[in-house]
C-alpha cells in the first residue's frame, strides 16, 4: 500500500467528521491553527511531522512505524477489530473494577 500525505488527509479527515468534530473543534483539541488544518486536507500544504502528531493525538489516533514486513499483519488485526466492533474501539479484553 502506498501512503500519500494526500491518503493522510483524507483519513484525518474522515475520522474528523466521524468524531462529529469541525476543524475549528479540531483546532482547539490539536493547538493546529484551523487554516492550516484546512491547508493539510485540501492537500495545499506539505504535512509537518510535528501537526501530523498533533492532530492525529486530537482524533485519538496513534502514529506508528511499522515493518513492512508486518504491515499486512498490523492492517488485518486492524480491520478485524473495526468490524467486531462496527469501527467503534474495541472494548477491554479485562475490567480492573469488575464493571462492563
Amino acid at each position: 500500500m502506498i501512503y500519500s500525505t494526500q491518503y493522510i488527509a483524507q483519513q484525518m479527515k474522515e475520522t474528523r467528521g466521524n468524531m462529529g468534530l469541525s476543524q475549528r473543534e479540531l483546532s482547539a483539541r490539536a493547538g493546529v491553527p484551523q487554516s492550516h488544518i484546512s491547508k493539510i486536507e485540501s492537500g495545499n500544504v506539505d504535512l509537518r511531522l510535528s501537526s501530523l502528531v498533533a492532530i492525529s493525538r486530537a482524533l485519538e489516533l496513534e502514529l506508528a512505524l511499522v515493518p513492512r514486513k508486518y504491515l499486512s499483519a498490523v492492517n488485518s488485526m486492524v480491520d478485524g477489530a473495526k468490524s467486531a466492533t462496527d469501527g467503534k474501539p474495541p472494548r477491554p479484553a479485562y475490567s480492573l473494577d469488575g464493571e462492563e
